[in-house]
């Protein structure tokens, strides 16, 4: 269970973003992993750091989480889960902006402060028959759009973002110190170069909003477990009009009752009366095709003989080929047997020979002249 992301910063649910951001400064360093080498709890430790402050700092995603818990990103939400964040805006870049200030270094925002939006994660589970035949899935995802009182520019309609006047619209300041020249993000503008002075009152000067969404999905006969399709561009808006990220759909397969999948290929384990495995018969199974096969057994068929049923499997994804479903025979020993059922199988035993049963005949026989070899 994770835990609360106000208590892993060590700071209350009222705290401001001068507060969080000093915390985890704070924290950070103590569990920076090149001060801790080899330690895989404080590597841990640095990691969630880091995941509840690119939360909290977020305050869309602040608001969600303050509602929601961590149920806000699983399954659908923004984050974790059904969803998780990648691309830009992630946890490198909060590191770098609190911390590139120390270093004199940090990346450079010239773009007004567009940002990139998040990549988003979305976990989707079908069934063995869908992945046969392909479906199209409608999703509903809830994520950020751009705010469409202002355009994704984050200023009140009829008003614009301004230059910022510390740097000029470099989104970074130099500082000399004795004969050192030290340059660092603006403190102004947080390094966008521009200064929102009134805000959109619907984004809160964000330039996106969160909304659900209903997105249709093509997933194509023959796909396999653990596939990952990518939606270009429907991913996280970007900050202030910035490029929107990419959804990734994750794709698992449920277990099916009857199939095992190989590839292209399945595997289906069917139980046969011991008399039909001595005498020889037939029955049919049901395939994923819609349609039955005969399978015949020939008399003395062993326990786990597979019969190969060509093109039976699965579809070979974007090929015209298909692969074979494989029948594997389990023989079942009778049970609750009557006192007639008994008595015939009794006499079964008396009249049988060892061309009846020649593997159990040779291994006995060769299990004796082993012991009598190692008595001499």
């Amino acid at each position: 269970m994770k835990a609360d992301y106000y208590e892993t910063l060590g700071v209350g649910k009222g705290a401001d973003e001068k507060e969080l951001k000093s915390a985890f400064r704070k924290l950070a360093m103590q569990f920076h992993p090149d001060k801790n080498p080899g330690d895989a709890n404080a590597e841990h430790k640095f990691k969630e750091i880091g995941e509840a402050y690119e939360t909290l700092k977020d305050p869309q995603k602040r608001a969600a989480y303050d509602r929601f818990g961590h149920a806000a990103f699983e399954n659908g939400g923004m984050g974790g889960g059904g969803f998780g964040g990648g691309g830009s805006g992630g946890f490198a870049d909060i590191f770098e902006d609190i911390f590139g200030e120390m270093m004199g270094g940090g990346r450079q925002r010239r773009s007004g402060g567009r940002e990139r939006g998040a990549d988003l994660r979305y976990n989707m589970e079908i069934t063995l028959e869908e992945a046969y035949a392909g479906k199209t899935a409608q999703i509903h995802v809830p994520t950020s759009i751009t705010c469409d009182e202002c355009s994704g520019s984050g200023a009140k309609p009829g008003t614009q973002p301004v230059t910022c006047g510390t740097c000029s619209g470099s989104g970074r300041v130099r500082a000399a110190q004795g004969f050192f020249s030290i340059e660092r993000t603006c403190p102004t503008c947080h390094g966008r170069g521009q200064i929102i002075k009134d805000p959109c009152p619907k984004c809160s000067g964000q330039g996106r909003i969160t909304e659900e969404r209903s997105l249709s999905v093509n997933i194509p006969a023959g796909i396999e477990d653990g596939t990952r399709i990518r939606l270009t561009g429907e991913g996280e808006a970007g900050l202030r009009g910035g490029p929107s990220g990419d959804l990734y759909i994750f794709l698992s397969l449920k277990p099916h009752e009857f199939f095992q999948r190989d590839g292209a290929d399945l595997y289906c384990k069917v139980p046969i009366s011991m008399t039909t495995a001595a005498l020889g018969g037939q029955f049919e199974v049901a395939t994923l095709d819609g349609t039955q096969t005969r399978v015949k057994i020939p008399d003395g068929t062993q326990n786990a003989k597979q019969f190969r049923l060509k093109g039976k499997g699965m579809p070979v994804l974007r090929q015209p080929a298909m692969g074979d479903l494989y029948i594997q025979i389990a023989i079942e020993t009778p049970q609750n047997l009557n006192k007639k059922q008994r008595e015939l199988l009794e006499e079964f035993e008396r009249v049988s020979s060892q061309d009846n049963s020649p593997q159990s005949t040779g291994f006995f026989s060769r299990m004796k002249d082993f012991f009598e070899g190692l008595s001499e």
